[in-house]
C-alpha cells in the first residue's frame, strides 16, 4: 500500500458502510480526512476511533441532496486540514421499487443523491484541486463508486441501475474533460456486499435465493474493494483515468 502522508481526502457517506471502510483505509495510509454524512453522532464516533489509532480527522455533517452546501462543505474540510487531494463519491441510495409503481419522490431522491450529489461533489472538488495546485502536482484523485447494477438488468432495480449507469457515464466525461488538469476521474463497480442497505433483503428466504444465484454463491466482503481503492486513490493511478472498475466475484455472468 502506497503511502498518502500529507494528503488530505474528503468521504461522503462516511458514517457506515462502505464510506466508513474507505475513511480508515485513507486514514492508515497517512491521509488527513473529513468524513461527510447526515448521522452527525455515527461520524463524531468514526473520528474518534481514527484519532485513537493516530490518524487525524474531523467530522462534517452534510447531505449530498443539497448540492449548494457541498462547495462551502469542502472550504471547511480545507480550512481544517488542507488542499484536497481525494475526493471519494460514496454517498448513495437504494433506489429499489417497481418501475409501474415507483412514486415520484423515490426516483428523484435516487437521482437526487446518486447522481447530483455525485456531479457536485466532484466539481466543486476539482476546482478546488485545480485553484490549490494539488491537480498540477498530479496528486488530484476523484474516486466515484458506482455499482455493477450500472451493466445489468435487475429486477425491480430499473431506477438504481439507471443512477448507477449515469455515475459511470458522467466518470468518463469528466475524466475527458478535467484530462487537461492532471485531474484523475475513475469510479469502481462493486457487486453485492451486504450492508445497511441490503442487510434486511439477504436475510429474507428471496434474498437467500439471489444469494444462491450467483456464480460462486457467496455475498463479496468490504475487503475485496481494498486494493481497487488504493490504487485509485494514490500514485499507482497515476496513468489512470476514466475507467470504471467492476469488482463484482462474477455476479454480473
Amino acid at each position: 500500500m502506497s503511502s498518502l502522508t500529507g494528503r488530505v481526502a474528503v468521504v461522503t457517506g462516511a458514517s457506515s458502510g462502505l464510506g466508513r471502510r474507505f475513511a480508515h483505509l485513507l486514514s492508515d495510509a497517512g491521509a488527513s480526512v473529513a468524513l461527510m454524512a447526515r448521522r452527525e453522532d455515527r461520524l463524531a464516533s468514526e473520528v474518534e476511533a481514527i484519532k485513537e489509532k493516530g490518524g487525524k480527522a474531523i467530522a462534517l455533517p452534510l447531505d449530498v441532496v443539497d448540492a449548494e452546501a457541498i462547495g462551502p462543505a469542502l472550504d471547511k474540510a480545507q480550512d481544517a486540514l488542507g488542499p484536497i487531494s481525494i475526493m471519494v463519491n460514496n454517498a448513495g441510495v437504494g433506489g429499489d421499487g417497481a418501475a409501474l409503481t415507483m412514486p415520484v419522490e423515490r426516483f428523484d431522491n435516487t437521482f437526487d443523491v446518486n447522481v447530483r450529489g455525485v456531479f457536485y461533489g466532484a466539481r466543486e472538488a476539482a476546482s478546488r484541486m485545480i485553484n490549490s495546485g494539488v491537480a498540477e502536482r498530479e496528486e488530484a484523485r476523484i474516486i466515484n463508486i458506482a455499482s455493477m447494477a450500472a451493466f445489468a438488468t435487475l429486477p425491480g432495480l430499473s431506477v438504481y441501475c439507471a443512477s448507477k449507469a449515469a455515475v459511470v457515464a458522467m466518470t468518463k466525461n469528466l475524466a475527458r474533460e478535467w484530462a487537461k488538469y492532471r485531474i484523475g476521474v475513475n469510479a469502481i463497480c462493486p457487486g453485492y456486499i451486504e450492508t445497511e442497505i441490503n442487510s434486511d433483503w439477504f436475510k429474507t428466504e428471496g434474498g437467500q435465493r439471489q444469494i444462491q444465484g450467483f456464480p460462486r454463491r457467496r455475498l463479496m466482503d468490504a475487503s475485496s474493494l481494498d486494493a481497487t481503492f488504493m490504487m485509485l486513490a494514490g500514485d499507482g493511478s497515476r496513468f489512470m483515468t476514466g475507467t470504471a472498475i467492476t469488482i463484482d466475484d462474477g455476479q454480473t455472468l
